[in-house]
């Protein structure tokens, strides 16, 4: 004998069944108890034997513990269990030395920078004092090794800065009906669309009663999403 559906207490024949909660719906039927969205296996909520969408879920609030003398020790417990670990911690960090910064193209990129600027800075203290100006250095320090004399080719040398990059050209405007959500919305399947409260929904086309098909102008994602988190604009 086929059972009776949840919602409208009518047969549920085996093609339109739903088995959910300990109990059985048509398809149509697995809808919200709040706003009456349709609902599938991937985006219901379940509460007290109940279907509900994300937005209209039932917030449950925590009840506070007393403070009981127990309650105090073990809290107490804990605090001094943190610092024997936070102490063994500390204990094997020491002597390792700091870390050693990545190289990585950024890096690389500023790193050539400072040396170009050196070199140029060098070269012009250079042709100062061939020239008989007066160029202030910290007294040199005693070695054998003697002095640096740049090659002639490299007396001429000019630092050329890196081009601007162009700022992209902005997006052709979006046409077709606009929606603004009021909800935010996590994608349950591989064709739907995520978005958040506030975002604008573009070129949207109308699917069923209670679905729309568009994209998200923030994120340029485009996909399936449901028609009572959002409204007209």
């Amino acid at each position: 004998m086929n059972p009776l559906c949840s919602r409208c207490n009518r047969v549920v024949y085996p093609t339109e069944k739903v088995n959910c909660l300990d109990k059985f719906w048509h398809k149509g039927c697995f809808s919200c108890e709040v706003c009456k969205m349709t609902l599938n296996m991937k985006n219901y909520k379940g509460f007290d034997k109940k279907p509900y969408c994300n937005a209209h879920y039932p917030k449950t609030s925590f009840t506070s513990v007393a403070d009981t003398p127990e309650n105090l020790r073990l809290k107490q417990q804990s605090k001094m269990q943190s610092q024997v670990l936070y102490k063994e911690e500390f204990e094997k960090s020491k002597g390792k030395g700091f870390s050693v910064v990545a190289d990585t193209p950024e890096m690389q990129r500023i790193k050539k920078t400072q040396d170009q600027i050196s070199n140029i800075k060098y070269h012009e203290d250079f042709e100062k004092s061939k020239m008989g100006g007066e160029v202030h250095h910290p007294p040199p320090q005693q070695n054998t090794t003697p002095a640096y004399q740049p090659p002639a080719a490299s007396q001429n040398y000019h630092y050329e800065p890196e081009p601007v990059r162009q700022a992209a050209a902005a997006p052709p405007p979006s046409s077709g009906k606009r929606y603004r959500a009021v909800y935010d919305y996590a994608a349950a399947d591989e064709d739907e669309v995520s978005f958040l409260d506030g975002d604008v929904i573009v070129d949207v086309q109308s699917i069923d009663e209670g679905w729309m098909y568009g994209r998200v102008e923030r994120t340029g994602q485009q996909g399936m999403l449901p028609a009572n988190y959002v409204e007209a604009i």
